[in-house]
Parts: structure tokens; C-alpha cells; sequence
């Protein structure tokens, strides 16, 4: 792993100087909330960065929009639950709930103006320039209006239902995350104005092709330009458009629930009518409308974002289905790997037997999941000589491979136990069809556990051989979700160690019984060891510094927020540990802090897959840890859900974890490096090659398969 040259401090100086710093000072933490901020600045700055083709600008674009959506009302839900009930209790770095809200809503609020001027400004105009226009409604001839009015009547009209708002109808309900047109509207007999709300239907084309170009114009466009048929014998007095966010906040007590499925459906329901925590407007937007939307809606002034339209960029993905090889990357094929590959489909290759002979490191979307994951599972259902599957779900495909395989085993007459996590977020209701239909198929199913989200990726194969019951796992950083497999970096390992494989049936009788353990033999488990183990490792590594020998730790992950995980850290740098950390988003952490953090730095890598892998690397004296697993460092990862770390020891394997992290680490395209103030600066290559890490990690791929 790279260096850094550690400080030449006497050890008691040190030591002494450490102990008069207070670590739990509000001063060394960054606010979790303004942090997941600048991560979706760097997303947005990737359908900025001019360097990106053209689609994969507006994919970002798309992208923000979704993540900004989920960050509302998730994040900013939750603060507005605290401010209504009066919470005052501090975060980590020193802020209330409604001054985490404020600085949260500035923030955003140019962030917002940001995203609309880089479409309107550059992408709106490059797209035109490459061929694919989205155009305005009065730049079409009027052949193209007659066309498009045609299509509105027999295709649009019929779905649309407008929402009036007087005294002889209450105002609309307004669905989570729907485009709505405002519609002001006057009887010629009369002088007062009536709103109406239309909902722009999401079963529609949001971008309607002009005849067979690649033209297209908006939906609400659309609607706007033929209102007259919709409101036939009124006065149009003018149409804007708006959007509304609901908190996702509303969890019940599970506590007292009777009924977990009970719960969650509950949940759904609520979700529907949560308060509002965002209103986006059309710039221009009357301002007897904009006020009676923030009266009815029950928003603050402040929540309220005034923006150029179009609103809503989360249809804009379907551009990038567009036939233009030439306007985005290259596209990626997930390589066989090379183990597990037998040439043919026909699945030759005994994977049991492969793991058997040694570990299997699997890294997604470099090597395919159908043919690593799925075929692990595919093989164990059809075995003979497989007695048992066991399997944890926290997210899943809607068309799941994974599952079809579970009820094929158990048709096979294989006992078959899954545990699905009906909270996993914004997946409740796929994942309660999951498990009716797995129940349907005589597969026990256990619903998550009392108290805390399973958020663990394993599992557990049961096989009887010549020389006994073998235990064959599967522990992972990701889902068993064949779609985001393509799309998110993610590990898993394969392994036939049989202490492994008691931990991890040791862990599954805690999902189906009552019981949990807090010993395991080599797994690091949440809740149970896994906070202790990982203080542990860190303390060993600040004891080595003391000593005078290296200390290194390298860890990547999503998020960094845990504040004790955080002090770790920082008395391990004080003692001269050198620290790399690899986060995605969330890092409460500060890197470079004059006599605390100065050997510590952080960096985030943004690219065209989702940086989701766990890989944790303790130096450990030269003889060297690796970690691999579900959990970030996070409170909620490390006490308030069910997590699985697994060891890596195949020394090949563990050179394929240094590889990953070393490329990283060197990368030049892609890679951010945060400053103290939590700020980011983007490196460049310069006059040195371009070094990008999932570019390399494809090549790689590559290469390997063919070997």
C-alpha cells in the first residue's frame, strides 16, 4: 500500500499532547447531512464535466434528480419529524435539527439552480447540436401541432382527470414525487379565477417523439398547448408547473406492532399522505398560485424552490436508449470469471468443488452475476446431494433469478429458509411480494428481526459429501440483485471454511429463532462483535505507531459517520498510524488537521458504476487483515442492524483486495480528495496518464477471461 511519511514526534511528546486534545469537540466532525450534500455535488459535476460523453452527462443529470428525491425525504423528513417535536439535542458537529434544516435548504437551493442551468445552458443546446432536439412547443409547424393534437386527444386526454379547487371540491390530494400543471381558469360570465390541478400522467412518454426523429417535445408541453380541450368553455388564464416531495418518515413501532407485515403496509399507506418537505415551481408561476400551494400544502416559504423548467430530470434517463454509440461510454459486458466459467452454458463447472479447492473472490460488474452468484445458487438447487439453502434478502430484483432458484429447490425437496427485510426502504412492498410468494411455495420465511434492519448479504449452502456435512457461504457487499449488479461495484466471497459457515448458521438461527449470538468464530457480526473486533484493529494499529513500527490502515466503504469509529481513527493518526480512507459519500471525518488527522486522507471515487464495496485492510504488523462485507462505519451499521464481515485469507485473494485499493488510491480521473472544511478538489491527470479505476478494473476483467 502507499505510504506517507510519518511524523518524527517523540512517542511520550506525542502521547502527552494527544491527551490534551478533547476529540469529542464538535469541531472534529463534520455534519452527516452537508457531507451527503457534496457527494451530490460530485454527482452533478459529472453531468457537468465536459470530459463525459454527451448521454452520460444527461444520465447524470437523471441521476442527481433521483438521489436529490430520496435525500428530501429521507434526510430532510427526518429533521422535519425533530423540529416538530421539538428536538434541540445536538449532532456530532454541534447543530440543532432546524439549523441542520437551514444550512440544508440554502445549500440545496443553489445546488438546484446549478442543475437547470447546466441543461439549459450547455446540454439542451449540445443535444441539439448531436441531433437530438427537445424542442418547444412554438418553435413546431403547425402540421407538427396538428399531429401532436391528435395524439393528445386519442392517446392523453382520456387519461388526465383535473382537480378543481372551490368551494364544492376540497383541495387535491397531491401524490409524492408527481409533475402537476397548476391550471388558473374563468368562466366567461365570471371574474374570479378557479385552480385546477392536472396530474401529468407518468404512463405517458414524458418526452413524445415528433414523427420519426430524434425531436422530441414535453408531455406537459403537451397538455399545457391543448388545455382548451380539457377545459372546454373556460378561459385559460395561465398553466405552471409544479412538484411536490413527501417525507418517507414514518415509520411505526415495531415494538408494539402485532404484526410486522401489518406495519409495513401501514407505512406504505402513510407514506402517501406524509408531509411535504419540498415544493418545486415554475419560475414565473402566478403568485396568487405559489401562495395557495404553500397554504394548502402546509410548506414553509423556504422549502419552496422556484426553478427554470423544465422540472423533474428522472424521465431525461430514457434519452440515453437513444441509438448514439458515439455520444456514450462504451458499453460494459460483465466478464465470466475465470474459475467459475466453463466455456459452455451448460454450467460444467462444479462450482462446489471449485470453492472447495479454494476461496472464490467475485467482483461485480467486473465478473457477471448470472454466472457467479446466480450459478452458486442455480447448482445448489438442483444438487442431489444439497440437504439445505439458506439466504438473506434485502433487496432484490423484480424478475429475481435468485428467488426462482430458491423455489426450485425447495420443489426439490431441499430445505429452504429465507430471511426477507420488509424495512429495507422504498422496497417494502417488492420485497413482501417476495416473501408471499416464497411462503406460497412452503419456504419458511422470516420477516426481519425485533429491533433492528437485516441488512447482511449471505448465504449458506448445506451439501453432504463423501466425508461429511459441508458448509459452503456466500458473504457479499452487495444485494442479490441481478439488475444493480451491473450497475454497482460490489464483492462477495465464496468459501467452503467451516467456521465461516457455523457462523453464519449460528446467524440464520437468529433470524428464524430468538436467540442471538455474541461470539463468533471468525465472522464479524452486527450486533455482536463487529464494533468491538474493528476498535480493536484500529487500537492495534495506533499500539504498532506507539511502538515505532508502521501502522496502516486502508479502508473503503460508503459512508463514515460513526463518531466513535471517528475518535478511533483520529487517536490512531495522532499516535502516526497512516490512513487511507476511500468513502463514497458521508465522511464526518476531517483529514489534515494540524496535530490530529495530518496522516490521514480521504478520497471519493465517482464514476459511471456506484462505488458500493466494503474492503477493510489492517496492516497489522505484516501480517496483514482483510475484510470484505455489508457494513459501513456507521451507527446504524454497527448497532442498529444485522451486518456480516468476513475475513479474507487466501493470500491470492487478498492481493486481488490490494490491487483494487492501490488503483484507487492512484486514480487521476475520477478520484475527489477532501479538504479539512469537508469540501472536495477533483484530481487530474496533468502531464501523467490518465489513470481511471474502473476503467482498469474492466480492462482487467477483461484480460482474465480470456486467459
Amino acid at each position: 500500500m502507499p505510504q506517507h511519511e510519518l511524523p518524527d514526534d517523540d512517542d511520550e511528546e506525542t502521547t502527552s499532547e494527544n491527551a490534551a486534545i478533547d476529540l469529542t469537540d464538535s469541531e472534529y466532525y463534520l455534519n452527516r447531512e452537508l457531507s451527503q450534500l457534496e457527494f451530490q455535488k460530485r454527482v452533478l459535476h459529472e453531468a457537468m464535466d465536459e470530459r463525459n460523453p454527451l448521454l452520460e452527462r444527461v444520465k447524470f443529470l437523471a441521476i442527481f434528480t433521483t438521489n436529490m428525491d430520496e435525500f428530501f425525504r429521507k434526510r430532510v423528513g427526518g429533521l422535519k419529524q425533530q423540529m416538530a417535536a421539538d428536538v434541540t439535542e445536538l449532532s456530532p458537529d454541534g447543530r440543532t435539527p432546524r439549523e441542520q434544516w437551514d444550512e440544508i435548504l440554502d445549500v440545496t437551493g443553489e445546488m438546484f439552480r446549478q442543475q437547470s442551468s447546466c441543461y439549459r445552458d450547455v446540454i439542451h443546446g449540445e443535444l441539439a447540436g448531436a441531433g437530438i432536439e427537445i424542442v418547444s412547443y412554438d418553435d413546431l409547424s403547425s402540421a407538427e401541432r396538428d399531429d401532436l393534437r391528435e395524439y393528445f386527444e386519442a392517446s392523453v386526454l382520456p387519461t388526465l382527470t383535473p382537480l378543481t379547487f372551490d368551494p364544492a371540491h376540497p383541495f387535491p390530494f397531491i401524490s409524492n414525487l408527481s409533475l402537476s400543471l397548476a391550471v388558473l381558469t374563468r368562466k366567461d360570465d365570471e371574474s374570479e379565477t378557479t385552480f385546477s390541478r392536472v396530474k401529468i400522467p407518468k404512463n405517458r412518454p414524458r418526452l413524445v417523439r415528433i414523427g420519426d426523429e430524434t425531436r422530441y417535445v414535453l408531455l406537459e408541453d403537451v397538455i399545457r398547448a391543448n388545455l382548451d380541450l380539457l377545459f372546454p368553455g373556460t378561459e385559460i388564464i395561465d398553466h405552471s408547473t409544479f412538484r411536490v416531495t413527501r417525507n418517507a418518515e414514518v415509520g411505526k413501532d415495531e415494538e408494539v406492532a402485532e404484526d410486522l407485515i401489518d406495519m409495513i403496509e401501514s407505512v406504505l399507506r402513510e407514506r402517501r399522505f406524509a408531509t411535504v418537505v419540498r415544493l418545486e415551481i415554475e419560475e414565473g408561476m402566478p403568485d396568487e398560485v405559489r401562495e395557495l400551494l404553500v397554504e394548502q400544502l402546509g410548506v414553509d416559504e423556504r422549502e419552496v424552490f422556484c426553478l427554470p423548467e423544465p422540472l423533474d430530470f428522472r424521465d431525461f434517463m430514457d434519452l440515453t436508449d437513444c441509438d448514439r454509440s458515439d455520444l456514450k461510454t462504451a458499453p460494459w459486458t460483465p466478464q465470466p470469471h475465470p474459475r467459475l466459467s466453463g466455456g459452455t452454458p451448460d454450467e460444467s463447472v462444479d462450482v462446489f468443488e471449485e470453492i472447495r479447492r479454494n476461496d472464490v473472490l467475485v467482483h461485480h460488474p467486473y465478473h457477471s452475476f448470472e454466472e457467479t452468484v446466480q450459478k452458486f445458487l442455480r447448482q445448489a438447487a438442483t444438487d442431489p446431494d444439497v440437504l439445505a439453502i439458506k439466504l438473506s434478502i434485502y433487496r432484490t430484483a423484480s424478475d429475481s433469478k435468485v428467488v426462482e432458484s430458491l423455489i426450485e429447490a425447495a420443489k426439490n425437496g431441499k430445505q429452504v429458509a429465507v430471511m426477507v427485510e420488509l424495512k429495507a426502504r422504498f422496497d417494502e412492498e417488492n420485497n413482501m411480494e417476495w416473501g408471499k410468494k416464497l411462503e406460497e411455495e412452503g419456504i419458511h420465511v422470516a420477516y426481519g428481526t425485533i429491533g433492528y434492519k437485516t441488512h447482511s448479504k449471505t448465504a449458506l449452502v448445506v451439501r453432504e459429501e463423501e466425508d461429511g456435512v459441508q458448509l459452503y457461504s456466500h458473504i457479499a457487499t452487495g444485494n442479490y440483485h441481478s439488475e444493480t449488479a451491473k450497475t454497482y461495484t460490489d464483492l462477495g466471497l465464496l468459501t467452503a471454511d467451516r467456521e465461516i459457515g457455523q457462523d453464519l448458521s449460528d446467524l440464520f438461527n437468529y433470524f428464524t429463532g430468538h436467540t442471538r449470538h455474541e461470539k463468533y468464530r471468525k465472522l464479524l457480526i452486527a450486533p455482536g462483535n463487529m464494533r468491538e473486533r474493528f476498535t480493536e484493529m484500529i487500537r492495534t494499529e495506533a499500539g504498532l505507531a506507539r511502538e515505532g513500527k508502521e501502522g496502516r490502515i486502508v479502508a473503503k466503504m460508503n459512508s463514515l459517520e460513526d463518531p466513535a469509529i471517528v475518535e478511533e481513527l483520529y487517536r490512531a493518526a495522532m499516535d502516526g498510524v497512516d490512513i487511507d480512507l476511500i468513502v463514497r459519500d458521508i465522511c464526518r471525518l476531517r483529514p489534515g488537521i494540524e496535530g490530529v488527522s495530518e496522516t490521514v486522507d480521504v478520497y471519493s471515487v465517482v464514476g459511471r458504476f456506484l462505488e458500493h464495496s466494503r474492503i477493510f485492510y489492517f496492516g497489522n504488523g505484516g501480517d496483514p487483515r482483510y475484510f470484505i462485507g455489508s457494513a459501513d462505519w456507521m451507527t446504524r451499521n454497527l448497532d442498529k442492524r444485522v451486518e456480516t464481515i468476513t475475513p479474507v485469507t487466501n493470500p491470492a485473494l487478498r492481493e486481488e483486495l490490494s490491487t483494487i485499493l492501490e488503483t484507487m488510491l492512484a486514480d487521476n480521473r475520477n478520484c475527489w480528495v477532501m479538504e479539512s472544511d469537508g469540501g472536495y478538489r477533483q484530481r487530474r491527470p496533468g502531464d501523467e496518464p490518465a489513470v481511471a479505476t474502473q476503467d482498469v478494473l474492466m480492462r482487467r476483467a477483461g484480460r482474465m477471461s480470456d486467459t
